[in-house]
Parts: C-alpha cells; structure tokens; sequence
C-alpha cells in the first residue's frame, strides 16, 4: 500500500461517517477530498471515482432500510428508472465541460447542499402511501431532472432525492430516506457506468475509497442512536463544514473557471 491509499481509505471513512451519522449529505465531501486530499489530477477521474463509491454505499445502506421496511419499492423504482435517463445525460454534459468549471459550480452546488442542511426536513408525510398514476409521473418528471443534476456533478443526491420523493408521493421522511437509497445507488452507477467507458475511474482508489466508506459508515451508525437527541446540532455544524470546503473549493478554481470563461 502506498501513502495515497491510506488516504483514500481516510476519506472514505470520514463520508462513511458522516452518512451513518447523519443519514445524508456526507457524499458531497467526496469529490473535493479525492481531489485536494487523495491528490487525484483530473475532477473527471474524482467524479467518476466519487460516483462508483457512493452507488456502492448506498446499495449496502438500502439492505438494513429494506429489512426494517422503510423502503416503499413502488415509488422507488419508479422514481429511479425515470431518473436513470437523466442521469446518463447529465454524466456526458459533465465529462464535456471544463474541469476547472466543473469544479468551480460543483462548489456552487455544495453551499446549495449546505443551505439545505441548515433547514432540517420536518417528518411530516403518510407513512402508508400507495402509488397511483398521479403520484407515478410526479415521481417521473421530479426524477428526470434530480438524474441529471445527479449524473452531471456525480454525487450521490441524497439531501435533493428525499425531499422530491417527498414532494412526488407524500410519504414520511424515514420512508423518503430508506426509498432514496435506491436512486442514490441507481443514479451513482449510471454516472459510473458512463465514466468508466471513458475510462475516467481510479479503480484503486475506489477500491480503498469503499472500504474505508464502509468502515466509517459502520463507525457513524453505531454512533447516531448515542447522539439522536443532538442530531440537528450536529446536521447544522456538519453543514458549517461543508460551507468551509465550498469556500475553499471556490477559491481554488475561481482562477482556472475565469481564465476558462475568458478563452471561451
């Protein structure tokens, strides 16, 4: 193993630990660390390589969701098929804008992220919600473009999934998380999927990214049912977080996106 891999896996625990802790939003770290942390050159190979971990992750976190019952499988996959589409298109655009770019509103996106965050979802929604063929294509046109934002900056989605499965169906936000799983893992392989046939995947740093995401994740679980009570607390200074990367994420490529802008 070779210094990078240790931080590979260092980086993948700490996005573990903030989606076991949190139950959302840690993935968007993932990106900003492969590329300023791990030291990966390319914003392209960070996505493609973001995206394969984090559909992994959350494949595994919808195991424990689907047995406690938390997943409503109908909306899900409707939700997820139509967003599939969109999903592969925002991952080309992606691979065809500027890295500099690229990262310059990807760092946009994370103040987004972190906007979100400092408004908690209230858990409002019916608990026993079945699908109808209203519900059906609300869920397919909300899909469609949560797809594409999610394939164009290859992240995970979660903190925009949830609330539009909400907003699609009217199911309680723990159904909403558990059902979002199945997109955030369906969007990220399509990214990936994408990516790799372009050859824009570290497999080794994926590799060592996952472990470490699984033991993180593992880590932060374990320590969310101790710290429920505190639980906004700690959404709202992991949110705190997230500005401080975007700022940073910002100042980094705010030169390159200028010069990038000027040359167009």
């Amino acid at each position: 193993m070779i210094f990078a891999d240790f931080l590979s896996i260092g980086s993948g625990s700490l996005v573990g630990f903030a989606l076991g802790l949190l139950g959302g939003g840690g993935s968007i770290l993932a990106v900003p660390l492969l590329v300023y942390v791990v030291g990966v050159r390319s914003p392209h190979v960070a996505i493609g390589t973001s995206a394969l971990a984090v559909a992994v992750n959350a494949f595994a976190n919808l195991i424990a969701h689907s047995r406690a019952g938390n997943v409503k499988w109908p909306c899900a996959i409707v939700f997820a098929v139509s967003g599939v589409g969109g999903a592969a298109i925002g991952a080309q655009l992606g691979k065809a804008v500027d890295g500099t770019k690229l990262l310059f509103l990807f760092g946009l996106v994370m103040l987004a992220v972190a906007a979100a965050m400092f408004s908690p979802r209230a858990a409002a929604g019916d608990p026993n919600v079945r699908i109808s063929p209203t519900i059906a294509w609300r869920l397919v046109a909300i899909g469609v473009f949560v797809g594409f934002l999610s394939g164009f900056f290859g992240i995970g989605g979660g903190f925009l999934i949830v609330p539009a499965i909400m907003l699609g169906s009217g199911m309680a936000t723990l159904n909403a998380v558990g059902s979002s799983l199945v997109s955030v893992g369906t969007f990220g392989l399509s990214t990936a999927v994408s990516y790799a046939w372009t050859g824009l995947i570290d497999w080794r740093i994926a590799g060592f990214f996952i472990l470490g995401g699984v033991l993180g994740g593992l880590a932060g679980t374990a320590l969310a049912g101790r710290l429920a009570e505190h639980r906004v607390l700690l959404t709202r200074l992991f949110a705190g977080a997230v500005v401080a990367v975007a700022v940073f994420v910002l100042w980094r490529s705010a030169p390159g996106f200028l010069h990038a802008a000027q040359a167009n």
